[in-house]
């Protein structure tokens, strides 16, 4: 049976529910000639801040049993350096182009997110808000709700385009945080973040990680991910999620559908398998058709008790 793979997320129409997650992609041009671009729903970049970045010092990434963790440092080029450079092919790759953002500020990200949504070619903004604020003692933005509320709104006043804000799973409530987000104006929630974690090498009795701690992705966090976006579904809080943790099959993009998410991000895996994005979005349509749903849409939010 032909399955109909289409969905809208935040007002933008995509062919397909599968979108590559920031910072597991770059900015899409390190994959041309690896996979069909234009088989994914959308391309998340790397995260872009108001200038370029060198990130942190090496080694700043190592495998896990069931993952990798992360340092980067949010490495980038900058929003000056994006516009120019990476943006006129990602124009090109007839997929959506959603750009992640993020600022050591409040004006950073307000000036970030104005810079960027001012961009043709640019369908969605992606907010982390996983960054330490640092003139509030490094605390994340994105763990206070009333300063993630007036981040997010200030952020809306600056743009017109679809503003998306990549929630953190370092809470003990996510609903609190998504509520926040929302009443900010976030037209649309990512969930989840990296968590946290820490690798060591007990022979050389050092970190595995130059910065000691990182961010753990991949399959491990895949049981975490579901849990929150199933809880911030029921909240109902009147935005669409993206679904975002360990999804490696078709199989593992429909579990995220039917807990109520609405696009679901492929990211470890393609350091796996660069063609892992199209691969999830064929076996997908593959799993509907096994499963007599004729549109991926049925599948949200469709989880029985």
């Amino acid at each position: 049976m032909t399955v109909d793979l289409k969905v809208t997320f935040a007002g933008v129409d995509h062919t397909n529910p599968i979108v590559a997650a920031s910072g597991t992609f770059g900015y899409g041009k390190e994959f041309e000639g690896l996979t069909d671009l234009s088989a994914l729903g959308g391309l998340c970049t790397k995260g872009i801040s108001p200038k370029p970045r060198a990130g942190n010092p090496v080694p700043r990434i190592c495998e896990t049993a069931a993952g990798m963790i992360n340092s980067i440092g949010l490495e980038n080029v900058g929003v000056e350096g994006f516009a120019r450079d990476k943006l006129p092919f990602l124009r090109t790759c007839g997929t959506r182009v959603w750009v992640n953002f993020f600022g050591e500020t409040f004006d950073e990200y307000v000036a970030c997110a104005g810079a960027l949504g001012a961009l043709a070619g640019v369908d969605v903004l992606e907010m982390n808000v996983s960054c330490p604020n640092i003139k509030k003692g490094g605390v994340e933005f994105g763990v206070d709700p009333p300063v993630l509320r007036d981040l997010v709104a200030a952020c809306r006043r600056a743009t017109k385009r679809p503003l998306v804000v990549k929630l953190t799973p370092n809470v003990t409530d996510p609903v609190a945080i998504a509520r926040a987000a929302v009443e900010g104006g976030a037209d649309g929630l990512s969930i989840i973040n990296t968590i946290t974690a820490m690798s060591i090498d007990a022979r050389r009795r050092r970190p595995r990680i130059a910065t000691g701690f990182g961010g753990l992705s991949g399959p491990a966090i895949k049981p975490i991910a579901l849990r929150m976006v199933f809880q911030v579904a029921r909240a109902g809080l009147g935005v669409p999620l993206s679904g975002i943790g360990g999804i490696a099959s078709g199989e593992d993009a429909a579990e995220f559908l039917l807990a109520g998410a609405s696009t679901v991000q492929v990211g470890t895996q393609s350091f796996v398998d660069p063609d892992a994005c199209a691969r999830v979005a064929r076996e997908l349509a593959a799993f509907c058709a096994e499963q007599g749903v004729e549109r991926v849409t049925d599948l949200v939010g469709a989880l029985e008790d």
